[in-house]
């Protein structure tokens, strides 16, 4: 039995992606390792030999994990390591012992770079003066072109005997100290001056560089100017305090250097079935989950910023300050039943039956129709969809012989005023506010509000009806009157000394308290007012009281609120933007971009927002564009593309989907594929999400939301289509409304394409839609030449 003193070993996110990327007997051998070394440092088994002093209180370990398999670490104080690489093959040593390791002078965290492979990735400058700009000099935008251009017409024949012009570096303009004071790790910075192309910039980045070091680079290449990226990658990374580059032991110890700090959890990085997002966070998104508030917060940023990651690990955090008890104090709410479902799912990944016990897991809709169901006095009818209200707005029309609107108008109204700003009397609806939805007169408002009240006669039935927005309106109230007397007995109690009152507490059964004690909100751009109503009501005023995440530019619905004005205020720090996306390639991402720039969206609240920022690190291939000349062609070159893309290139046909306009598209795609000489399975992404098969997923846009795919395919992206030409008659008529159906046929299309992680294809027959871009149409392929013997390669960028 060992007498060793127990050992801390925590893992940095760079030797993470070592294990990561390495196989199954590597990580093997590392976790049998990491457990060796924590129960008994002293045991010569380990084979620990001190590579070298670090300087300060760091000293540099090899460990032999195996008989081909080293690692790197570094001690910082007694029985505490790091593991900061690790390395497998016929040189592990050799590999390891050339590393410079350093301390980030942003960050504070420690951070390694392989000097060697970088510099075989880098083609050396030559030593004579080259023409570009001096380091630190300025310009509008850091040189991009591969080398510089040879003169022409009638100077290219002088030209022939002067020295060949020499290729500028990337980085030409910046001076070493404006790179390191952005981030960049300063041992890099020799080969970086010799980097003079895209192409030797990516095989630098492809090896295991630094996060924050990336995020700088490829923004400055991107264009990004120096301001830009201090704003948005470089203050989200820097250190809480000065950065000491000696300290080993407080750098080693800060949470950028550690993809965890609790031993179980890394030791589950070591397995097979490892998330990265379980463990490892961005400064920034660490931050947001663990920070303290005065009251509410938010966060908002664009897809695959990991929004849904911090809200998880907020609730994490909040579940730890719990006292003990079996009670469920936090909620964790969206605004379907599906990622609701997905929330559950991770919650239970992320901190197992100890965390999930303590939360309730509900979609928005699920909660209000239990408050109503919960509540002796209410009679809930059976839920209409969607199609169901609108006949029943046709209905109420016809009833009342008034015509002037139409069932979407009517239906909008009645959700986002009405409801809204709960009208219940004409005389409200009449002085509403109807910001955003152009001018509707007084006479107007009182035919609106006649329809309305015929609607609802209707709804009565019989048979009774309801709807999900009356649902949570009938929620919000009785959750507003249900907090309201828990704070007049809150009062009175105070009023009497504190002292327990049963003859007041008589008429409720219990001492009333608000139902949760923290909420947590995710995809809160689509929840309507009449939710927010709702969830105000369920947690006292306080601080944490509500931490939610969204983004305006994803709403699908027309649910645009000011939180402000329904009680939950987010002032200064405590509303914040994520702008890295760890989910979709730079190439896909500027071209998603493209399908929103020039609206204008809003912060969740009375604030604009934009998309200032937001990037990728990755790299891949560029969006592809097919042009058909009717439907069925298209449908036939979508098959093929599938096909080949399982066959030739071996993506499963789970990571493949594709997004149609509307569901009679669905249905016409699906029996497409399933027809010779195709054969391809395929299954409709319905309310419940995609269904676990190994089957191409075909949805709407709409179905789309919180889903992710290797391979995403637009269809019918055409004019007509996408925007629905009938939202024309309102350009004229109705502007206001013109201009919201445009912004949300943008953001359905937004979301549909980010949802790509490696390849996005846009397809459509006819016209391309408006929202392209301008060379779309131009650059694209003909779909005809694909379902051809004679024509193009169709694959060939789609590995």
């Amino acid at each position: 039995m060992s007498h060793g003193v127990r050992t801390q070993v925590s893992v940095t996110p760079q030797a993470n992606e070592d294990i990561r990327r390495l196989d199954a007997a590597t990580k093997n051998a590392v976790g049998d390792f990491v457990r060796r070394l924590r129960a008994d440092r002293s045991n010569r088994a380990l084979r620990l030999n001190l590579l070298r002093e670090a300087g300060g209180n760091g000293r540099l370990f090899l460990a032999s994990l195996d008989s081909s398999r080293m690692g790197l670490l570094l001690e910082t104080e007694e029985n505490r390591f790091s593991l900061l690489a690790v390395r497998a093959g016929p040189s592990p040593r050799d590999e390891l012992a050339r590393l410079t390791v350093e301390i980030n002078a942003v960050s504070g965290g420690v951070e390694l770079v392989d000097q060697s492979e970088v510099s075989a990735n880098v083609v050396a400058m030559p030593t004579r003066p080259e023409p570009g700009p001096e380091p630190g000099a300025t310009s509008e935008k850091p040189p991009v072109a591969e080398t510089a251009t040879a003169p022409a017409g009638a100077e290219a024949a002088a030209s022939e005997t002067a020295p060949a012009a020499l290729p500028v570096p990337l980085f030409a303009r910046y001076e070493d100290g404006e790179l390191v004071g952005l981030g960049v790790i300063a041992s890099l910075l020799p080969a970086l001056r010799r980097i003079t192309d895209s192409r030797q910039l990516s095989a630098v980045l492809s090896h295991n560089l630094p996060g924050l070091t990336r995020e700088v680079l490829l923004a400055l290449h991107d264009g990004m100017e120096p301001g830009e990226v201090r704003r948005f990658i470089t203050d989200q990374w820097r250190a809480d305090e000065a950065v000491d580059p000696r300290d080993w032991a407080r750098a080693a110890r800060r949470p950028v250097s550690q993809v965890s700090t609790e031993d179980a959890a890394v030791l589950d990085a070591l397995g097979d079935s490892f998330d990265a997002w379980r463990l490892f966070l961005h400064p920034e998104q660490r931050r947001l989950a663990t920070a303290s508030f005065k009251g509410s917060s938010k966060v908002t940023g664009g897809p695959g910023t990991g929004k849904t990651v911090v809200a998880l690990h907020r609730v994490r955090h909040l579940v730890a300050q719990l006292a003990p008890g079996q009670t469920r104090p936090v909620l964790l709410t969206t605004y379907n039943t599906n990622l609701a479902a997905d929330l559950k799912e991770r919650l239970n990944q992320l901190g197992g039956d100890a965390l999930a016990c303590r939360v309730d897991v509900k979609s928005v809709d699920q909660l209000a129709r239990e408050v109503v169901e919960q509540h002796p006095s209410s009679v809930l009818g059976t839920p209409m969809g969607d199609e169901e209200a609108m006949a029943l707005w046709h209905r109420a029309c016809a009833e009342t012989g008034v015509y002037d609107f139409d069932a979407d108008f009517l239906d909008s109204e009645f959700k986002h005023v009405i409801l809204a700003q709960n009208c219940g009397t004409e005389r409200l609806y009449l002085r509403a506010e109807r910001r955003g939805r152009g001018v509707l007169q007084r006479a107007d408002r009182k035919q609106v509000w006649e329809l309305a009240e015929k609607y609802r006669a209707l709804l009565d039935g019989p048979p009774r009806h309801t709807t999900y927005a009356l649902i949570a309106d009938e929620a919000a109230r009785i959750e507003e009157h249900r907090m309201a007397k828990a704070a007049e007995q809150a009062r009175y109690k105070e009023e009497h000394g504190g002292l327990d009152l049963i003859h007041r507490e008589a008429g409720s059964g219990m001492w009333l308290k608000p139902r949760y004690r923290h909420i947590v909100v995710d995809e809160a751009q689509d929840l309507s007012a009449s939710h927010w109503r709702m969830l105000r009501a369920m947690v006292a005023p306080g601080p944490n009281d509500i931490f939610l995440v969204g983004d305006a530019h994803q709403r699908i619905y027309s649910h645009q609120v000011v939180l402000g004005r329904l009680g939950i205020s987010t002032p200064g720090r405590a509303s914040r933007r994520l702008t890295l996306n760890y989910r979709t390639t730079r190439e896909i991402l500027g071209s998603a971009n493209g399908l929103v720039r020039g609206e204008t969206f809003d912060n969740l609240d009375d604030g604009p927002d934009t998309l200032d920022g937001y990037r990728s690190v990755l790299t891949g291939l560029a969006p592809q564009y097919w042009r058909a000349p009717d439907w069925e062609t298209e449908m036939r070159a979508i098959a093929t593309l599938l096909k080949e893309r399982h066959e030739s290139y071996g993506t499963p046909y789970a990571a493949m989907a594709v997004s149609v306009p509307d569901k009679a598209a669905v249905t016409q795609l699906a029996y497409t594929l399933a027809c010779k000489p195709f054969l391809i399975p395929a299954s409709e992404i319905g309310r419940e999400g995609p269904r676990d098969t190994d089957t191409v997923r075909i949805g709407t846009m709409h179905r789309f939301k919180g889903l992710e795919f290797q391979r995403v395919f637009l269809a019918g992206v055409c004019e007509g289509l996408i925007p629905h030409q009938r939202i024309e008659a309102f350009q004229l008529s109705s502007p206001d409304r013109y201009r919201q159906e445009e912004q949300r046929a943008r953001s359905l299309l937004f979301v549909a394409a980010t949802r790509a992680r490696d390849e996005l294809v846009m397809t459509w027959h006819g016209r391309a839609s408006r929202y392209l871009p301008q060379h779309a149409d131009r650059d694209a392929c003909r779909a005809t030449n694909l379902l051809t013997d004679d024509g193009p390669p169709s694959g060939s960028n789609a590995a």
